[in-house]
Formats: C-alpha cells, sequence, structure tokens
C-alpha cells in the first residue's frame, strides 16, 4: 500500500507527460486481437526512466539535494537522471562506461549532467559512481533497485487504468533489473488482480526467468549484448520481493524475434524504438503463438524507449526478416561442373533471392550459401527444403546458425587447404577505440591465427570470428589465455557453417 500511495501522489508530471496509448491496427489485424501500445518512448528523452529518477530526487531531504546526485548508466537512466536534476535545480554526475556511444553522452551533457568516463562496462561505472559517492556524501540514484524509483515507474500503470479503466487481458512489460514491472504489476493488481502480468526478456538475460524458478535472486553468468537496455545480470532486490506474487507468466525472446518487434512498430507508428523497447510486442507475438486458442483479447505492450544508435539499423533490418520467418538462409553442395549453378537457380524459380554466395571448393563439388525470400513462413521454407531434397540436393538450414547470421554471410573467399590444429571461436568485446588492438594483444602471439572476421554493429560491443591454429598439447594453456581475457566467447569448431565453407 505503500507503493500504491505513492504511485497516486507522484510529482513526475513535473517533468514526465503522460503518454498516449495508442491502437496498432496492423498488429491487432495480423493477430486477430486488440493491441494497444503504451508509447513512453515520446518521453522528453524517449524512455520512462525519467519517472523514476525525477520521483526519488525529488523525495530527497535539503541537505540531500545540496551535496547532488549521482548514478552509473550506460543510456535511459543517466539522461533521466540529468533531466530530474536540471529541473530541481541540482547538481548531477553521471558515470558512463568508455563504450558508450556519444550520441549518449552528448544528450545527456545537453540536459546539465557532468560526464565521467570509466570502465569497458556498466559494473566498471557503478563502482567509479559509488567511490565518487563516498568521497562527495552526494545520494546515488539506482536506475531500478530503490522503492521510490519503483513507485515512479509505476505511474506508466496509472495511466492505463486512468484512461481505459482495467477491463483488459494481459499487459507484457520489459524487464532487466525489474523496476518497471514491479512498480506496474503493483498497481495493475491491486486495482484487477484478474489482469494478467507477462514479463519479457531477452533470453540471453533473462534474470527474473532465473530468479523465479530458484525462488531467489541468481547472478547469470553470462548475458546478451544486443538488448543492452534490459542486459542486467541480477534482478533487483526490491522488485523480486514483490514479483513473485504478481507475475503471471515470463517469456523470453530473442533477437530475430526482438528485430522483428522493431519492423512492427516501425510500420505502426513510423517511430524506430532500441531493442528493449521491442520486448513487449515480440512478447504479444510469441504468446499469442503458444496460445492459438486465445481469441479477441485485448493486449497492451510498452514500447519503453528510442535510444538507438542510427549505425544498429543496418544489423536490425538484416534480422527482422529471419525474425518474422520472411527469409530463409540455406548451404547447398552442388556439383563443379558447367550448368550445375544455373541447374540449381531453375530449381528455386518462383522464389525471391535476398544473396547468393558462390566459391569453388574443390575440383568436383561447390558450396552455396543462398537467402531466399519467404511469404509463407517457416511452412514455405520446410517446402522449399523437401523441394531441394527431391532435386538430389541435399540442403542444409542455416537461418537459426548464429555464426552464419552474424559473419558468414558477410565473408568472401573459401576453405583454406591443410590449415593444421584450427580451433574457431566467436567473441564479442568492449567497442572503443584501440579496442581491437587490444583485443589482439589479449590473445598474445603463441598462436597463429589463421582467419579473422570482424563486424562493428553500431552497438556497445564487437563481434569477431576467429580462427587460431592451437596444436592439442597447446589446449589447455590457450583455453587459460582466452579465460584471461574475461570476454564473452564462444568455441564454433563444430559450427557446421564453418565446415561447410571456412
Amino acid at each position: 500500500m505503500d507503493y500504491i500511495k505513492a504511485i497516486e501522489n507522484s510529482p513526475v508530471y513535473d517533468v514526465a507527460q503522460q503518454t498516449s496509448l495508442q491502437e496498432a491496427p496492423v498488429l491487432s489485424n495480423r493477430l486477430g486481437h486488440q493491441i494497444q501500445i503504451k508509447r513512453e518512448d515520446t518521453q522528453s528523452v524517449f524512455s520512462f526512466k525519467l519517472r523514476g529518477a525525477y520521483h526519488k530526487i525529488a523525495q530527497l531531504s535539503e541537505s540531500q539535494k545540496a551535496k547532488g546526485v549521482i548514478t552509473a548508466s550506460a543510456g535511459n537512466h543517466a539522461q533521466g537522471v540529468a533531466l530530474a536534476a536540471q529541473k530541481l535545480g541540482l547538481s548531477a554526475i553521471i558515470v558512463m562506461p568508455v563504450t558508450t556511444p556519444q550520441i549518449k553522452v552528448n544528450a545527456v551533457k545537453r540536459i546539465g549532467g557532468k560526464v565521467i568516463l570509466a570502465g569497458d562496462t556498466y559494473d566498471d561505472a557503478h563502482i567509479k559512481a559509488k567511490e565518487i559517492e563516498q568521497k562527495e556524501s552526494r545520494t546515488f540514484i539506482h536506475p531500478y533497485d530503490d522503492p521510490d524509483v519503483i513507485a515512479g515507474q509505476g505511474t506508466v500503470a496509472k495511466e492505463i487504468i486512468d484512461e481505459i479503466g482495467s477491463d483488459f487481458h494481459a499487459i507484457f512489460i520489459p524487464v532487466g533489473g525489474g523496476g518497471l514491472i514491479s512498480g506496474m504489476a503493483v498497481y495493475l493488481k491491486h486495482i484487477n488482480p484478474k489482469i494478467k502480468i507477462i514479463a519479457v526478456e531477452a533470453d540471453n538475460s533473462a534474470c527474473l526467468a532465473a530468479a523465479l524458478k530458484a525462488k531467489e535472486r541468481v547472478i547469470l553468468d553470462k548475458i546478451g549484448i544486443f538488448a543492452d537496455g534490459v542486459a542486467v545480470k541480477q534482478v533487483g532486490q526490491y522488485p523480486f520481493e514483490v514479483l513473485p506474487a504478481l507475475v503471471d507468466e515470463c517469456i523470453q525472446v530473442d533477437t530475430d524475434e526482438i528485430c522483428a518487434a522493431i519492423k512492427d512498430i516501425y510500420e505502426e507508428t513510423r517511430s524506430i524504438v532500441e531493442p528493449a523497447g521491442a520486448l513487449s510486442v515480440a512478447g504479444i507475438k510469441a504468446y499469442l503463438n503458444a496460445n492459438p486458442k486465445l481469441k479477441n483479447q485485448h493486449l497492451i505492450g510498452i514500447t519503453c524507449g528510442a535510444n538507438l544508435n542510427f549505425d544498429r539499423l543496418r544489423h536490425i533490418a538484416e534480422r527482422a526478416e529471419i525474425g518474422e520467418e520472411r527469409e530463409a538462409l540455406l548451404a547447398v553442395k552442388i556439383p563443379e561442373k558447367k550448368g550445375s549453378f544455373l541447374s540449381f537457380c531453375k530449381a528455386l524459380k518462383g522464389h525471391g533471392i535476398t544473396e547468393f554466395n558462390y566459391r569453388v571448393s574443390n575440383p568436383n563439388e561447390a558450396m552455396i550459401f543462398v537467402g531466399i525470400q519467404l511469404q509463407e513462413g517457416n511452412k514455405e521454407k520446410d517446402a522449399i527444403i523437401q523441394q531441394l531434397h527431391s532435386l538430389s540436393y541435399d540442403p542444409i538450414d542455416m537461418t537459426q546458425n548464429e555464426v552464419a547470421k552474424l559473419h558468414l554471410r558477410h565473408m568472401i573467399g573459401g576453405k583454406a587447404q591443410e590449415i593444421k590444429d584450427e580451433k574457431i571461436y566467436r567473441f564479442q568485446f568492449p567497442e572503443r577505440p584501440g579496442a581491437l588492438l587490444e583485443f589482439l594483444q589479449q590473445l598474445g602471439q603463441n598462436w597463429n591465427i589463421s582467419l579473422f572476421h570482424y563486424r562493428n554493429h553500431g552497438a556497445a560491443f564487437g563481434r569477431v570470428l576467429v580462427g587460431i591454429q592451437v596444436p592439442d598439447a597447446d589446449l589447455k594453456k590457450f583455453d587459460a589465455c582466452i579465460k584471461e581475457t574475461q570476454l564473452n566467447y564462444f568455441n564454433e569448431t563444430e559450427n557446421p557453417a564453418i565446415s561447410l565453407f571456412l
């Protein structure tokens, strides 16, 4: 009840606006349900985060306000704190990782926050912020694990109830540390316990689902980097005090589904949200796909943010087609003889081609990497594969192969002959000036690099595919070396995309 009272009397409208609950006719018609989108991406800082930040800072005593505030953030929370502090005339320090895109750093500075860059990750920035907090007696504004922040975020739910009442089936809420969903769930369940609260997480950073399963907060070993706005290793303590009793279901969605949802939202609104901002729509689609008997329900999603680097759009557009089941990626072996290339193209007659990569493998055969447009989703893909089998081809489905999607389709060349002891690894490292050189230095000079492909997706992290010649006798030493880098890495040596093309 403390949360309810705080939400109903929150001063957030000193800086926040009541955002629209927008109809989504395209999605509604396609999915057969009434779908509405709560447009938190239209706030002045393009995110709901200013609500919690302002509610917290407004509660500070005069002596606390005089000493100023500090936080650590790589994005939306940083802008929320800076704006709240500016409105209340406070000094604000925002500690951001060095990897933070310049567009976000400039946005915080423009609002009036003092930016300090420290470390490669949020955790590094957090440590630096806590040091400054102790040294200068500033108040630390946590992005999600604070009752006042939670109450501020809960005002999103109150606006929905005030506008349309409580007679709707379910609401889909994105989850990182849990501040938004805990504030909203407390209020919605208080008004109408029958409303289903559906938590939506990125499948590679699902800290709430892990905590609910374990019945206690757990720390994930690794988290995904694509939906950076919800990339949190552990759900907050205060959110987890209420969420087990309030969340009806947890849904996880992958990168392709998120990209497809970004496209869906663009088609509805002509606005481009960030990956975290599309989680709820991706969750609605996944929920309906898992519950095909559900008919004519009223569903609401929250587009929670739109702070997106323009450079990331190429990657999003590329993956959206796969997420919408509108593209298939196949690897096919054909005879290396005159007319075989033409014969294969004829076998695909009637299907649009998105890309075609061809390289001689040996005098007798060649491997083709082909992208095919789909009109009827995976059903059509399966039919194409069956058709190719009937024509004595042996296609391999690469549509869900991360190496194929991230690297292979952008590489040229072919198999190198007589490469001994080659191991293939995929790495993710913080993207900043000099990071690629630093990565190579961390690998050292003890082993020969036989393959290298790097892509910058306009995100905080870069992606590298590396081939390294490591004799069996050196495997333990090499494993120790890559663990010392403390980077996310994946052994892709047995990945079929590698053996077929590289």
